[in-house]
C-alpha cells in the first residue's frame, strides 16, 4: 500500500474540521472522539459497517443532533450547529437517502419548496430560470423542469435533490448513499454529478457501502468502526485493507498503520518536523 506521502495534500481551503466530536444517547456512545477534515474541492468517503456511526455523524453536521462534546470548525470558525436551519445558513447542505422529494410536484417546485424567491408572490419565471441554471451546471439529463418527480428515474431524482442542495450556494454537501438502488447507467450519472460538484470547489462527504463507487470519486476514504475513527485510506488501497479496517479484522493493525500515516501527514501540513 502506498504511503500517505505518495498522495497529494489537499490544496483547497479547509472547509470543515472536527476535533474530538462525541455523541451519546443516554448510556450509548454513538460517536467517540471523531476527528475529520474536509477541504474545498475534495470528496471524502465515509465508510463503515451498519452501526459504525456514519449516519449519526452526518446528522450532527446537519444540525439534527447536537454533539455531546468536541469542536466543529467551519471555514476557520468554531460553530454550534444547533438546528438544520443553522447548518444550512452556514453553508452545509445534506441530501439524505430518502431525498425528501414530492412525487406530485414538478422539478421547479421541488427545488424551491419552502425557499420560494418571493414571500408574497411566486416568481415562476425566475424560479424556472434558476432551476435550469442549477441543472445545467450539473450537466443534468432532465428533459424538462415542468415534469413531475414521479416520472423521473432514480438517477434523475438524485440529480434534482443535488441541484436543490446547491440552491443556497453551500460550501459543503453531504450525500447519504447517493447511488443506493440505482442501475449501472444511473449510478454513473450520479458519480459524474459528484465530480462536477467537487469541480465547483465544494467539499463533499459521501456515505456509501459500494466500494467501487467510493474508489471512482473519493479523494480520501475515512473508516468508522463502532463510532470511532478507524483509519484514513486512499482509492488505491486494497480491498483487503479496507475490509480489515471496516470489520476490525487482523486486530486493526491495518487501521493503526493508516492512523499513523495520517498523523504524519497532518504534521507535515502543519509545518511541524
Amino acid at each position: 500500500m502506498s504511503d500517505a506521502s505518495d498522495h497529494r495534500t489537499p490544496s483547497g481551503e479547509l472547509v470543515l474540521s472536527l476535533k474530538g466530536v462525541s455523541k451519546h444517547f443516554g448510556a450509548v456512545s454513538a460517536l467517540t472522539d471523531i476527528n475529520l477534515d474536509v477541504h474545498a474541492g475534495e470528496v471524502v468517503a465515509l465508510v463503515g459497517d451498519n452501526g459504525a456511526g456514519k449516519s449519526t455523524l452526518v446528522k450532527v453536521l446537519a444540525g439534527v443532533h447536537q454533539p455531546s462534546s468536541g469542536t466543529i470548525t467551519f471555514r476557520g470558525k468554531q460553530v454550534t450547529l444547533s438546528d438544520p436551519a443553522t447548518a444550512l445558513d452556514l453553508g452545509i447542505a445534506t441530501v439524505f437517502q430518502d431525498l425528501a422529494l414530492c412525487e406530485n410536484l414538478d422539478v421547479v417546485a421541488n427545488i424551491f419548496l419552502g425557499r420560494e424567491m418571493s414571500p408574497l408572490k411566486l416568481d415562476e419565471t425566475a424560479m424556472e430560470v434558476r432551476a435550469w441554471t442549477l441543472l445545467n451546471e450539473l450537466a443534468a439529463r432532465i428533459p424538462s423542469v415542468r415534469i413531475p418527480i414521479a416520472s423521473l428515474s432514480g438517477g434523475q431524482r438524485q440529480t434534482v435533490a443535488i441541484a436543490r442542495s446547491l440552491l443556497l450556494e453551500p460550501k459543503l454537501i453531504m450525500l447519504d448513499e447517493p447511488t443506493a438502488a440505482l442501475g449501472v447507467a444511473q449510478t454513473a450519472e450520479v458519480l459524474n454529478l459528484i465530480e462536477r460538484v467537487r469541480d465547483k470547489g465544494l467539499g463533499v462527504i459521501m456515505i456509501s457501502h459500494n466500494m467501487e463507487d467510493v474508489r471512482a470519486v473519493a479523494d480520501r476514504i475515512v473508516v468508522l468502526r463502532l463510532g470511532r475513527n478507524n483509519g484514513v485510506f486512499y482509492p488505491d488501497t486494497s480491498n483487503q485493507e479496507l475490509v480489515s479496517a471496516i470489520t476490525g479484522a487482523a486486530e486493526n493493525s491495518v487501521s493503526r498503520r493508516a492512523v499513523r500515516r495520517q498523523a504524519q501527514q497532518e504534521q507535515r501540513e502543519g509545518g511541524q518536523p
